[in-house]
């Protein structure tokens, strides 16, 4: 297993080697017809462990949440990575919010920050920090593996409605979002 996944993230490094993430302290500055403008830098996400996760649900208490758990290794990941950005795009205006969280170890910070650098997800993403695994997981889910990729659903009231685990196409994502978002009002 861990040959296949060192196959997958060298895949991956060849894969996304051209993206650039910027290093150095002043921001470097991209041609945009006679004017140059700042390349956004690439931020590590916040690391978070059991008590950062609850901390998450608590913050987004009172809107429908989907929290989708991807790594840059898992191929499933990469492939529904875009549908995500383009779904939370999609449903924000009705109030859904949607939080990633990375699970790659520690020594693939730099396949994380190409890959955050490439799709550019327009909802916010932490890494769960090493160890603490059993902890973690059953914040999460009682029962669940780990396996990912894997999204859970939460109606405003905190609840948690369902999840996706393994590889979904975008109609069983829609309609987990719409089941999420009529789960109630605001404030009920």
């Amino acid at each position: 297993m861990r040959m296949i996944r060192a196959i997958v993230v060298s895949c991956l490094a060849i894969t996304v080697c051209s993206v650039a993430v910027p290093q150095a302290t002043q921001a470097p500055q991209a041609q945009t017809g006679s004017q140059t403008a700042p390349i956004k830098a690439v931020h590590d996400p916040e690391l978070i462990d059991a008590a950062g996760y609850q901390k998450i649900l608590a913050e987004y208490k009172g809107q429908p949440l989907l929290v989708t758990f991807w790594a840059t290794w898992c191929e499933p990941c990469r492939a529904e990575f875009p549908m995500l950005n383009e779904l939370a795009k999609q449903y924000a205006p009705q109030g859904l919010k949607v939080v990633g969280v990375n699970l790659d170890d520690d020594g693939d910070i730099i396949l994380t920050r190409r890959f955050i650098a490439r799709y550019k997800p327009v909802f916010p993403n932490y890494r769960k920090k090493a160890g603490g695994e059993a902890a973690f997981v059953g914040v999460v889910m009682p029962g669940w593996s780990g396996a990912i990729p894997a999204s859970f659903f939460y109606a405003r009231d905190g609840r948690q409605l369902g999840q996706l685990l393994g590889e979904s196409n975008r109609d069983t994502y829609e309609a987990a979002i719409r089941t999420v978002l009529s789960s109630g009002a605001a404030g009920n």
